[in-house]
């Protein structure tokens, strides 16, 4: 019932119909911009905070494996000093010079572990205290950019707060409307209106030129589109042009 009497409308009736749904979707799009780039300012900054908290969680198990390697190293070094203490002791009880100059290597050789170890325990202590500050530096960043998320998310909720019942109200206009245009116009409508970026599909006459793209409209085809009685198009960005004013008339 609905489609055969949209398909009845008048050439006229079928493009003020098109013409108030754009005034209705352009509506939509004021409260769109009060959000402005706020959606996407919130998930870039929950995509950041994502990569600080694994950018972190690596520091702190990279922290966790120097921690180890000091340990370890530290056990060496106590290893050694064992060593050492137990073959000086054997040295007072040895019977000649080859057992006695064997143990002096011996000793000589955990003397170098230690060493190593000090060394390994040196490097992983620096290395340790420059991702300490760059952990420092990362968690800090991170509680400057939870606060701005937080902001921003406050912002955002308010503002879609104060216009949830507007966007309701002028969405329920939009499938009311929509309903009234044959699917043929309609799905025009819409290919034509997601093909540009304020949405613009239906545009009035402005100065003698395309509400649209502004190229210059020539008289003859002003005056077809002032008479209402076919769905006329921009030659340059296929827009539909009509020549109601936003009041309606």
């Amino acid at each position: 019932m609905a489609r055969t009497k949209a398909q009845e409308l008048t050439t006229e009736e079928k493009l003020k119909l098109l013409f108030d749904l754009q005034q209705i979707h352009i509506k939509i799009a004021e409260i769109e911009t009060l959000r402005g780039e706020l959606p996407m300012e919130v998930k870039d900054l929950e995509d950041e905070l994502e990569g600080l908290n694994k950018r972190i969680a690596i520091l702190e198990d990279e922290m966790g494996q120097l921690d180890d390697a000091i340990s370890k190293n530290e056990n060496a070094k106590e290893d050694a000093n064992a060593m050492i203490e137990k073959y000086g002791k054997q040295q007072m009880d040895v019977k000649n010079n080859r057992e006695y100059d064997a143990l002096t290597k011996e000793i000589e050789l955990q003397n170098l572990n230690i060493q190593l170890a000090d060394k390994k325990i040196n490097d992983a202590t620096a290395a340790k205290e420059g991702k300490q500050a760059y952990l420092d530096e990362s968690n800090e960043f991170l509680a400057q950019r939870q606060g701005d998320l937080e902001a921003k998310k406050d912002e955002l909720e308010k503002i879609m707060a104060d216009t949830a019942k507007e966007e309701e109200t002028l969405q329920n206009k939009v499938t009311k409307q929509s309903g009234k245009i044959e699917d043929r116009l309609l799905n025009a409508y819409n290919r034509v209106r997601t093909t540009f970026r304020n949405g613009l599909a239906v545009v009035s006459i402005e100065r003698e030129a395309c509400g649209g793209c502004f190229a210059k409209i020539p008289p003859q085809r002003q005056l077809e589109i002032r008479q209402r009685k076919r769905i006329i198009t921009c030659e340059h960005c296929g827009r539909i042009v009509v020549d109601f004013e936003v009041d309606g008339k």
